[in-house]
């Protein structure tokens, strides 16, 4: 899907620069072929030493003669550098904009009739090319510009496509998630601590499990819950701790931290429309 496809990256931040990466890497793309814009002007080299790309201040410039130009920037920073760029858009380039809590429409209202849009939702695994991506179409994005969008993302690791009143909650499960399982994996590796591991060695340990425990569930596509039950042996160490934790409500919580991110995402949307409202 992208051979000979040209790109365009609005800021080449830490996530841009990832995605590029990735690009490169899977040889996606030609380095030649893309081009980055940056902010400032000293971000221009670091961008050209890593990734060896052509790099801009020029927004417009960025986006001439591309076939898809990928918005990497702040939600807060969205409406002006759409409207920076509207009247450079041309009809037959894919957007993609991997701005939290950005929806289709904001990106649709602010650009000519008629422009594909892609909305994204990645997460900062990504950087490892072990991220995940939930996507959403806009109203004139065709299942061709879906698959773009997609092998895009692919570079960087998994994605998924959901209707767009789910991003909200892909935003706060899988872009907010990997700070819950840190507390996790830092939970674990204090109670190593407290058993008398060293912390290198716990954090390894606790990291390495969950990595592990992670990929079984990949890889077996089996439920999480028939492979707790793997471990757990009766009258075993691991029951014991199970009750621990159901004791101390950690599936409530868990639960309740993703349903409180939701919501908080949704605010957000709310705020950033109304701000920005013709």
């Amino acid at each position: 899907m992208l051979k000979n496809k040209k790109l365009a990256v609005i800021g080449v931040g830490k996530l841009g620069e990832a995605l590029i990466s990735g690009l490169l890497k899977r040889n996606a793309v030609e380095a030649s072929d893309v081009t980055g814009s940056v902010a400032h002007e000293p971000s221009i080299s670091r961008v050209k030493e890593r990734l060896n790309i052509n790099v801009t201040l020029d927004n417009c410039e960025a986006i001439k003669g591309k076939d898809v130009i990928l918005l990497a920037v702040k939600p807060q920073n969205m409406d002006r550098v759409l409207k920076e760029i509207s009247s450079s858009v041309k009809p037959d380039q894919l957007v993609i904009s991997v701005a939290a809590s950005v929806t289709t429409s904001f990106v649709e209202e602010r650009l000519p009739d008629g422009i594909p849009v892609v909305r994204a939702m990645p997460n900062t695994p990504s950087v490892i090319n072990a991220g995940m991506a939930g996507l959403c179409a806009g109203a004139n994005a065709s299942e061709d510009h879906k698959s773009m969008a997609e092998a895009i993302f692919k570079c960087v690791g998994e994605t998924v496509f959901v209707d767009e009143s789910l991003m909200d909650g892909v935003t706060a499960l899988s872009a907010s998630g990997p700070a819950y399982l840190y507390v996790v994996i830092e939970s674990l590796a204090e109670a190593g601590v407290k058993l008398g591991i060293s912390r290198e060695t716990s954090t390894l340990l606790a990291a390495q499990t969950m990595l592990g425990s992670a990929k079984m569930i990949l890889d077996s596509k089996q439920h999480p819950a028939m492979l707790k039950d793997m471990v757990t042996t009766p009258a075993g160490c691991t029951i014991d701790g199970l009750m621990e934790l159901e004791e101390g409500k950690l599936r409530v919580t868990l639960i309740k931290a993703v349903v409180k991110a939701a919501e908080r995402a949704r605010e957000l949307v709310n705020t950033q429309t109304s701000k920005f409202s013709k």
